[in-house]
């Protein structure tokens, strides 16, 4: 009997989008903790592009990028997820440690799927979970609750989680701030409900003291900056890498004025049933109309050097999704 296969997006080895190919490899065999999800679609997200550039040393070559995707249950070694279960996947070491999203299926450890039931289309589905999952994470992580008052500056708003950031807080009811360098980005990110929107760093005038959050997507290069605009007693978190992860020159005593906070948000720490139920809610909110789900572009798996240079020329406002 001929063995199956399937279609993938594999990374050969660190280097620039080309080098990333289609190829056919074997469809991955279930075993003990781990089940097959027929791939429907998968969110592109920055730390791919890392990732695919060689910036993440424990990645080995060739490799299957995507760090989240969502799909069906084709095979399955839990009890309590049924062949046929709708999940959501992300994090983990996807992508990474093992092969991830780019791919017609993918074999995951049991522990990173979220079931979850919804009737959003899956490129709108694949929209959401590292994107809403990161965006919630760092807004905790800031102290924001939907009670909170006061001024958030989100920081390379236009990414798929700023976006996001921007949705929530401002169904919060905070007064929000957003940062992008193109003019092109502006009306978006006031149709997502934005107060402020900045093509620089400068904070709005009426902001005398600063901002009492930043929310810091741009991240390495930015940080020491957004340590300088917050109000003194403020809140930094840092929860993206579009400038890189490595803060060079970075002294805390000299930088962190006293009493400001400086944090972070790592998502993976909403993986598997941490974060489902936080997904649950955010889907349920996308359906209802109230949170928007922020889809830039969908590309077929044939298109993922396409995709990767559309991202890395910072064209797009929003997520980007590849669909096998």
């Amino acid at each position: 009997m001929s063995e199956k296969t399937m279609r993938a997006a594999v990374c050969v080895g660190p280097g620039g989008p080309e080098v990333l190919e289609i190829r056919e490899l074997p469809i991955p065999a279930v075993r003990d903790g781990w089940s097959l999800v027929q791939v429907k679609a998968a969110g592109i997200n920055r730390s791919e592009s890392r990732t695919r550039q060689g910036h993440s040393p424990s990645v080995r070559f060739p490799r299957v990028l995507g760090i989240e995707c969502v799909g069906i249950l084709v095979a399955s070694t839990d009890p309590a997820l049924p062949e046929g279960t709708t999940v959501a996947a992300v994090m983990g070491e996807m992508g990474r440690a093992f092969d991830g999203g780019y791919a017609e299926y993918a074999l995951l450890p049991n522990a990173l799927l979220q079931p979850i039931s919804t009737t959003l289309p899956w490129a709108v589905f694949a929209a959401l979970p590292e994107t809403y999952l990161t965006a919630q994470g760092s807004l905790d992580a800031l102290g924001i609750t939907p009670d909170t008052k006061g001024r958030l500056l989100i920081r390379g708003a236009t990414s798929s989680v700023g976006m996001a950031a921007v949705s929530i807080a401002s169904g919060y009811g905070l007064e929000i701030a957003a940062t992008t360098r193109q003019h092109s980005k502006i009306e978006a990110l006031a149709a997502a409900g934005a107060d402020h929107v900045r093509t620089d760093a400068s904070v709005p005038a009426a902001w005398s003291e600063g901002p009492d959050y930043v929310l810091d997507l741009v991240g390495a290069q930015t940080i020491k900056d957004s340590l300088r605009v917050v109000r003194r007693g403020g809140t930094v978190c840092m929860s993206g890498s579009l400038s890189g992860w490595l803060i060079q020159d970075f002294e805390p005593i000299a930088m962190i004025p006293s009493g400001t906070r400086l944090t972070a948000f790592h998502s993976d720490d909403y993986k598997g049933s941490a974060g489902a139920t936080i997904l649950r809610r955010v889907v349920h909110q996308v359906e209802a109309g109230i949170y928007r789900p922020n889809l830039d572009r969908v590309f077929p798996l044939d298109d993922i050097v396409a995709a990767h240079r559309y991202m890395e020329n910072d064209q797009a406002i929003g997520k980007l999704v590849v669909v096998p």
